[in-house]
């Protein structure tokens, strides 16, 4: 058996998604965060195929996505990666009532285009400046997309923000700012360890002390859009043995918690 096969199978054993008479013809449609991309792309096309049911994921920075639903854009379920924009979605009252749930955890790590990158221990005497040596350093946007925030956060936590604060690329998210590693447009970047999973092309130098940022939490919601049954069912589905499986070998944890 195949681990593609297994990870159906698990799918189909652990979860009934649709029942007889439910209607597959709706598409339900996510909003999630640009660093889920791979795990989520994974996961989409194993409920496709289970289910017969069309699911249309519309990534980007959690910021803005979270304003394209701030004015009213037709998403009916929300992927943020950090509770704050979340938060932002409970407050004007767009999360179906018990639905928002603390999904995944992840890391923040610094990564080289070099592949032969010395590793570092990052901490406040790492000389980060020495290491762009004049080049840039890749980030998300550090005021508005989450990736940005932790990194910025770490940064300043460990004294080494004004150092390269003038050095930094900003990004519309997290795989953007991959990107630009990857392809050697910037020597180094901070982005999320399953972007950097994700990406054969950069190699990580070291990992930011956990009590560096804010904990980096993953919440997903249903939203008020609409009410249809293949909402909870997707939902349901992105805590099924077989969507475990895939988020874990890119490095996410999943979490177990009302948000």
């Amino acid at each position: 058996m195949t681990l593609q096969t297994a990870r159906a199978a698990m799918l189909s054993a652990g979860l009934t998604l649709f029942g007889a008479g439910v209607s597959a013809a709706e598409t339900v449609t996510v909003f999630a965060a640009a660093s889920l991309k791979t795990a989520l792309d994974e996961i989409v096309a194993m409920v496709e195929a289970e289910t017969g049911t069309s699911v249309l994921v519309s990534y980007a920075g959690s910021s803005a996505l979270a304003r394209q639903i701030q004015l009213g854009a037709p998403a009916d379920i929300f992927l943020s990666a950090n509770t704050a924009w979340m938060d932002v979605l409970a407050d004007e009252g767009l999360l179906e009532d018990g639905t928002r749930q603390d999904l995944l955890g992840n890391a923040l790590v610094l990564i080289a285009h070099d592949p032969g990158a010395a590793p570092a221990k990052i901490g406040p005497a790492f000389d980060l400046a020495t290491r762009l040596g004049g080049g840039r350093l890749a980030m998300a946007l550090v005021e508005a997309v989450p990736a940005g925030i932790y990194g910025k956060a770490a940064l300043e936590c460990l004294g080494l923000w004004d150092g390269i604060a003038a050095s930094v690329a900003q990004t519309d998210n997290a795989r953007t700012a991959l990107a630009l590693v990857a392809t050697g447009e910037a020597p180094y970047g901070i982005v999320y360890a399953t972007d950097a999973a994700a990406e054969p092309r950069v190699t990580v130098v070291g990992t930011f002390p956990a009590n560096s940022h804010p904990p980096i939490i993953y919440p997903v919601a249903d939203l008020t859009t609409r009410d249809l049954p293949e909402e909870t069912a997707f939902l349901d589905a992105l805590r099924s043995p077989a969507a475990r499986q895939i988020f874990e070998a890119q490095g996410f944890v999943l979490l177990d918690g009302p948000g």
